[in-house]
């Protein structure tokens, strides 16, 4: 796997850069190359408002030079530490569009990019970038929430066995996968999680009682969940079957276990240009407190990439 590849995103903005020290450290464990790229426009300088920046040459020559710059700066200690670092600064908009035209035209296992924490309201936003990846990006999408000083080498699952949102069979067995080798390659534990909700029915007078709904129902979650596992051996300890709201379990669980990356799958439904986590993972996203990973079934990358 030495001609792999991981795709960084770069904020040029951003006083730290976690999506790197995150790449970098799975590029290290991994033994892949890594490529720093950043994707960048001026609407003023695009329109000749701004001709120059502060010495006698074109503002986008000037503006592309320091960025080149800041991209060859990250990629210095990175070389040090012995990763094949290539870097790539394109002038192109809508950043999305950039990324998913980069994302083409490399072809990386994976592409890394970080997302910002809202301090007064103690959740992560996502931004219109981020769901438009997360959505259309065909390579595994890792998404940087965590402070680059955190350390955690759990790497967890989260699969949906009775596919319950349209997921396909084989996005579960890709999620594990994917959380495999990750937690393999570094180290590191690796935990499978599976959230399920009981429906409060109508009670008719020939109905069976709740409670045994309810038994029923997690009985069913259960036979699918430890079935999948049968021929995917974790430690019994890390295998996580949870009753309640997917949107709160999860950000409680993660939060609890202290998780460094959850991997969960992204599906279509109906058509290609509607990618969803599944409506109760979207909802979920914002909120986890963990980096955040997205894989797609291998028939739905390829469309996408055909699509694109």
């Amino acid at each position: 796997m030495a001609d792999e590849k991981i795709l960084v995103v770069i904020d040029p903005t951003g006083a730290k850069q976690p999506a790197v020290d995150r790449a970098a450290d799975l590029a290290e464990s991994l033994s892949f190359d890594l490529e720093l790229f950043i994707c960048y426009y001026d609407p003023d300088i695009a329109a000749g408002r701004i001709s120059t920046l502060w010495i006698d040459k074109p503002a986008r020559e000037q503006l592309m030079s320091i960025l080149e710059k800041l991209a060859e700066d990250l990629a210095a200690p990175l070389r040090e530490r012995g990763l094949n670092v290539s870097v790539d600064v394109v002038w192109d908009h809508p950043l999305d569009e950039g990324i998913l035209r980069k994302v083409l035209a490399s072809r990386p296992w994976m592409v890394v990019k970080d997302t910002h924490h809202h301090n007064v309201l103690r959740r992560t936003i996502l931004s219109n970038t981020d769901w438009s990846l997360i959505r259309q990006c065909p390579a595994p999408l890792l998404l940087v929430k965590l402070d680059p000083d955190f350390v955690s080498r759990k790497i967890c699952a989260a699969i949906d066995p009775r596919h319950e949102h349209d997921k396909p069979a084989e996005l579960d067995d890709a999620i594990f996968r994917m959380a495999k080798t990750l937690a393999d390659a570094t180290g590191g534990e690796l935990h499978v999680v599976h959230t399920f909700a009981v429906r409060a029915e109508p009670v008719g007078l020939e109905a069976p009682p709740v409670g045994k709904i309810s038994e029923a129902v997690a009985q069913e979650h259960s036979r699918a969940f430890f079935g999948f596992l049968s021929t995917r051996p974790v430690p019994a300890a890390n295998a996580h079957l949870l009753e309640g709201v997917a949107h709160e379990q999860l950000v409680q669980f993660t939060a609890k276990e202290a998780i460094g990356i959850i991997v969960m799958g992204a599906v279509s439904r109906r058509a290609l240009g509607r990618i969803f986590i599944g409506s109760t993972a979207e909802r979920v996203l914002d909120r986890l407190p963990c980096d955040l990973l997205i894989v797609k079934p291998e028939r739905i990358r390829s469309a996408i990439a055909a699509a694109i």
